[in-house]
């Protein structure tokens, strides 16, 4: 005779265990969250995941609108639904109803929006701008409340140089004015999203969601408010992206759709960092692997975007946010890491959507050869075409900081390396679509490059104001912050902005506190930056040089309305500049402006220049 309570409680667990089998379907993500009619391409990837969704099938039913198909993978936590948005369709809700045995057992509403008038035709930054870069947890703080989030890892600790300060989006709102009266007209901010890593996430290249604004800078609703309001006072904005990677406890490495989703099957293999191996017709399939699929660290998977689903999520990500927040451009990082011709796929559907729009990716290589083959028009020796249309110039920024600190009595050194390398832009599809800069959140600051001395700096930021391409500042910069003290120390390169945070002794914002190089360095700065504004010859003019002689070096930029001179000399002594080689460009004898000493001049014979100075000249046709 079975006992009743030992018959009760395997009759108990066998209905918990069918429960637990059979347990009803959810739904947690759909992705991208809402999407917009009218766009070029009318394909639309929705990935959908919640517990045992997989074995489901979905329907819908709404004008214009057709669900092509339904995939599963081998997560069963997976669905990915193909959608044809066509022409027709209207903006507007309905809804997906998901079926198990043709019986409805989940619906979830999905949205079309109208596209904002214009999207479009959006205009990107260009040969007219300055970017300011900013690495927006130490900028400012602007609303200390988001400081600490409770439901996140890692909390703010301003005494820690690898922690969470609490700058944030308002911080920047906030100082908006600053950066418009310095002259700058686009900011690139490093990446908003959420990182909610461990450790170490305020520099925002571990993302944890792909939708989603960290909370410890703000929302999506205040990102998006953040770029309206820099556009009505004609600032652009430009949105820092990664393809290549993302955070270890990013919600879909911590359940994949499938064991490709990550490089290396989701196991830790280092890249090889050899950049080399796209262009080197001798690499071995080894390093080229290596470089391509390696992770950068443990704790930033490699994405493979050799899958579809995830080249696919990739591309709809990037458009959904510039749709959505109203950006002007993209900079994308570790633009070579990634598989290149998902790369060209990437930027070519960018650019299908948005033809005026820009984006500079980042390739990190001093030499030009080897950054001038992702740039769009560039004719490889291998085939390989690109729709990228701006690159990072490491490696003018690299001859420039040699430049300035070395030698010029050494064969082949000092300002010879600036004039070497601009020599050198012929390799270059478009030169003047460039992003030129001193430094950035990645290098020692400028002045520590220049051994701080003024007079060096002050030459570095002539040249980047009026060489060709689009230059770019580091936060910071105008006031001569430095990390001499930590060479290579990303956490004290990144020092949080003096004056964005309550309590700060000194205000880089307002001048409060600064010594008087750190002021003249800031108004030598605005200066410049201010009289580029309307300058068409620097925007898109002709640029030709004349050759180093005895540590002197020159170049014109001019069109048809205006000439500009600008002239460096690395002597330490006042030096007399013969004029005549010159006779190409300026008259025998002419009237120039000095911009930066606001006084007229007349050029007959020869120029003075003093030692370690650069003068901009205004010729007076």
């Amino acid at each position: 005779m079975i006992n009743n309570s030992k018959l009760l409680y395997a009759l108990l667990t066998l209905v918990i265990s069918w429960g637990s089998t059979f347990a009803q379907p959810s739904i947690e993500r759909v992705e991208p969250p809402f999407w917009w009619t009218e766009m070029v391409n009318n394909e639309l990837q929705l990935l959908v995941y919640g517990k045992d969704i997989g074995h489901l099938e979905a329907e819908l039913n709404y004008p214009g609108v057709i669900l092509e198909s339904t995939v599963s993978v081998e997560n069963p936590n997976y669905l990915f639904l193909n959608l044809l948005i066509q022409p027709n369709a209207q903006p507007g809700s309905f809804d997906i109803t998901f079926l198990e045995n043709k019986k409805e057992i989940l619906r979830r509403e999905y949205s079309l929006k109208a596209r904002e008038e214009g999207s479009a035709l959006r205009e990107g930054f260009d040969t007219s701008d300055v970017m300011y870069l900013i690495t927006p947890d130490r900028f400012a703080n602007g609303d200390p409340t988001n400081d600490d989030i409770e439901a996140m890892k890692e909390k703010a600790d301003r005494d820690h140089k690898g922690g969470r300060h609490g700058g944030d989006i308002a911080g920047i709102d906030q100082h908006m004015d600053y950066i418009a009266e310095m002259g700058f007209t686009a900011v690139w901010v490093n990446p908003v999203l959420e990182n909610d890593m461990p450790s170490y996430s305020y520099h925002g290249y571990a993302a944890t969601d792909f939708y989603k604004v960290d909370a410890r800078f703000g929302s999506n609703e205040e990102y998006r408010g953040f770029c309206e309001k820099a556009a009505d006072r004609d600032i652009k904005v430009i949105m820092d992206m990664i393809m290549n990677h993302c955070g270890s406890a990013h919600w879909f490495v911590l359940d994949p759709p499938s064991s490709d989703w990550i490089n290396f099957d989701g196991n830790y293999v280092n890249t090889n960092h050899r950049r080399q191996t796209v262009q080197d017709i001798h690499a071995s399939e080894y390093d080229k692997k290596l470089f391509e699929d390696g992770w950068f660290v443990s704790t930033m998977p490699d994405l493979n975007q050799d899958n579809p689903f995830m080249a696919k999520y990739l591309i709809q990500n990037t458009i959904w946010w510039i749709e959505y927040s109203g950006i002007s451009g993209i900079r994308m990082d570790t633009y070579p890491y990634p598989d290149k011709y998902f790369m060209t796929d990437w930027t070519c559907a960018v650019m299908e959507e948005y033809p005026y729009f820009n984006i500079v990716g980042e390739e990190w290589s001093v030499d030009p050869a080897i950054v001038a083959y992702w740039q769009q028009g560039k004719v490889n020796p291998d085939g390989y075409t690109s729709c990228l249309p701006s690159v990072m110039d490491f490696p003018n920024q690299h001859a420039v900081s040699e430049a300035l600190t070395g030698n010029d009595k050494e064969w082949g050194q000092g300002l010879v390396k600036m004039y070497e390398m601009m020599a050198m832009d012929f390799l270059y599809a478009d030169p003047d679509n460039l992003v030129v800069f001193p430094d950035n959140h990645d290098m020692d600051r400028f002045y520590t490059q220049v051994n701080e001395k003024l007079d060096l700096y002050k030459m570095g930021i002539a040249y980047m104001a009026t060489t060709r391409g689009i230059p770019q500042i580091y936060y910071g910069t105008e006031i001569l912050m430095t990390n001499r003290n930590a060479p290579g120390d990303h956490g004290i390169i990144r020092t949080d902005f003096p004056g964005g945070w309550e309590g700060d002794e000194v205000n880089g914002f307002t001048g409060k506190g600064l010594n008087p190089e750190q002021k003249e360095a800031s108004e030598y700065m605005k200066k410049l930056l201010n009289w580029r504004k309307d300058k068409t010859s620097i925007h898109n003019g002709r640029l030709v040089q004349f050759a180093p002689e005895n540590a002197v070096y020159a170049y014109f930029r001019f069109n048809e309305d205006e000439k500009i001179m600008v002239i460096f000399n690395k002597n330490e002594a006042t030096v007399d500049v013969n004029l005549a080689k010159f006779i190409e460009l300026l008259p025998s004898e002419a009237k120039a402006f000095d911009v930066i000493e606001n006084t007229e001049i007349t050029l007959s014979g020869s120029l003075e220049l003093e030692g370690h100075t650069v003068k901009i000249l205004e010729i007076l046709q």
